[in-house]
């Protein structure tokens, strides 16, 4: 997307909001840069904007003064992520650190919380975002727990297809083995390998500049 206005006219939340409500919205809402490695925000701070990515790759993740990281999720291009913490006003508890250079759309709280006072789409949307958000991470749990790094690699591919937290994905994943070791918790060998094992298996294909994903449905049932 070329900016914050038009990753906010294409969300599906944005499609159905009135032009005031839009106006609203856009003229509380900021875009910022960050570079590769960056963080966009950082556990333990105050949580004062809901952000979008308007182009690039983030990773949300934990990260411990004892040195270890959890990675948590991607977020591509059209995602909106923060929403929780924004409603529950406590401080974050997760990093976003960009993964390649990113575009970023940083919407006020008090837009947000006027959008969710006067916009029952807006609500509506919220509802469902939570609710694909708290299955996302249970999904997450049970990856984390009980698959082999392989079926990790499948399920991280997969959930970056989903409709409602990263609707601006396409088959051709614009994303390297590096982004993607990154995603899974492993090395860039390691996600190698496991790219391998799908491309076997006839659900992925590498091509210059990305993934392609020729069996979705494979990468969701992948292991089972």
């Amino acid at each position: 997307m070329k900016n914050a206005e038009e990753l906010l006219r294409r969300s599906q939340w944005g499609q159905a909001l009135s032009e005031e409500e839009m106006q609203r919205a856009l003229a509380g809402t900021v875009e910022r840069s960050f570079t590769a490695g960056a963080f966009i925000c950082m556990k333990g701070e105050a949580v004062t904007h809901w952000m979008g990515i308007v182009d690039g790759l983030g990773k949300m993740a934990s990260h411990w003064t004892s040195g270890k990281t959890t990675s948590l999720t991607g977020i591509s291009s059209g995602a909106w992520f923060g929403e929780g913490s924004l409603l529950k006003e406590e401080p974050r508890r997760y990093d976003v650190m960009a993964i390649r250079d990113t575009r970023v759309a940083f919407m006020s709280r008090g837009t947000f919380l006027w959008l969710l006072d006067h916009s029952i789409a807006f609500n509506r949307f919220m509802i469902t975002q939570l609710n694909e958000r708290l299955g996302q991470f249970i999904g997450m749990m049970e990856n984390e727990r009980m698959l082999d790094i392989d079926t990790r690699i499948a399920r991280v591919l997969a959930a970056l297809f989903n409709p409602v937290l990263y609707p601006g994905t396409n088959r051709l994943l614009q994303i390297s083995q590096e982004e993607l070791g990154y995603l899974a918790g492993v090395s860039r060998q390691r996600a190698n390998q496991g790219l391998k094992v799908l491309e076997e298996a006839g659900l992925v294909r590498s091509e210059y500049g990305g993934i392609n994903v020729i069996d979705l449905d494979g990468l969701r049932s992948f292991g089972e």
